[in-house]
């Protein structure tokens, strides 16, 4: 069973369409996955001092690296998830962004709205795999 399903399986909750659920809410928990894969792969590397961690993380994580990311695998993205992710970008946020452009901004929110779409449909697998496409960029 995956995370998703646990989670509402032992709240008792109802899944909602991900279509219907706005891009920067998609970000919200796109953001979230993001940030505990890096984690994940940071802790499997062998760094354990929390301030390298976050040192690391940050780096993988900041607006800017993921408008890099997000750059060097539009052109992998299907239809559909094109749509989110411009969708995403799109999104009108009341959010300033911190040490970005308002480009890269908006693009690693597009980002993080594809990571919250795909995993609401429970594609970890695409997730991983759009995420292992920068390491071959």
């Amino acid at each position: 069973m995956d995370l998703l399903s646990a989670v509402v399986s032992a709240f008792g909750l109802e899944k909602k369409d991900p279509r219907t659920i706005p891009g920067l809410t998609l970000a919200y928990l796109g953001d979230c996955i993001y940030e505990l894969i890096v984690r994940s792969m940071l802790v499997e590397q062998g760094i354990m001092h929390v301030s390298d961690l976050n040192k690391a993380a940050v780096s993988h994580v900041r607006a800017g690296a993921q408008a890099k990311l997000m750059q060097g695998i539009e052109q992998e993205l299907t239809e559909d998830e094109l749509a989110v992710y411009h969708r995403g970008r799109n999104a009108k946020s009341a959010s300033i962004p911190k040490n970005a452009s308002v480009a890269e901004y908006r693009a690693a929110t597009g980002f993080e709205a594809l990571l919250g779409y795909l995993y609401l449909q429970g594609k970890i697998d695409r997730i991983l795999e759009l995420v292992k496409c920068d390491s071959k960029n």
